[in-house]
């Protein structure tokens, strides 16, 4: 795939992923507030640390971004993109709930310090950014600046891998609020 069609799929998977996170909001009270029989966390609370975690990706996608801006008038464009492979694969198991060990920081924990409504505004607020750093990179600048990233040993990712990594966590959440709901539905 070309880095038109890689962007291109990047922005679809990102706003289906948003699209289908957005639906769990409707879902009655009772469901959302549900705690599973394994003890992990509500659906409320699935949403909340989604939201969290992208604040804290969209920091680092902001300086990527901008680093990889700057690296344009430094670095050949054309052959750092002739030698390109996204990652789909790498990156497709980020988004599998449960598919390896993943132990988050405290700080993207939620703490019910925001209403449904703030963080359904929040995630929204979140795409939007999103598709707007892809906007800002349409011709493959975002293959120019890596950062480490140390969820599953991925190593040194692109400004485009971090953005469908963000999506690809929201979908392992959506993994989960399906198992969630499920339970609840069987529950006696």
């Amino acid at each position: 795939m070309n880095i038109l069609g890689t962007i291109t799929h990047i922005r679809n998977f990102l706003t289906n992923t948003f699209d289908e996170i957005d639906t769990w909001f409707e879902l009655p009270e009772t469901l959302r507030h549900f705690r599973p029989a394994r003890g992990s966390w509500t659906i409320d609370e699935v949403l909340e640390h989604i939201g969290l975690t992208n604040h804290f990706l969209l920091i680092l996608i902001d300086k990527g971004t901008s680093k990889a801006w700057n690296n344009v008038h430094q670095l050949d464009l054309a052959a750092v993109l002739a030698d390109y492979t996204f990652r789909t694969d790498q990156l497709t198991e980020v988004g599998l709930h449960q598919s390896f060990e993943w132990i988050r920081p405290e700080h993207m924990e939620p703490k019910g310090e925001k209403s449904l409504p703030e963080v359904r505004q929040q995630l929204k607020d979140q795409l939007t950014q999103c598709l707007a750093y892809l906007d800002r990179m349409p011709n493959g600048e975002g293959v120019l600046y890596k950062t480490t990233m140390t969820v599953n040993q991925l190593g040194k990712i692109d400004v485009y891998e971090y953005i469908y990594f963000l999506a690809q966590h929201g979908s392992r959440h959506i993994m989960q609020m399906q198992q969630n709901e499920k339970e609840w539905e069987n529950r006696p």
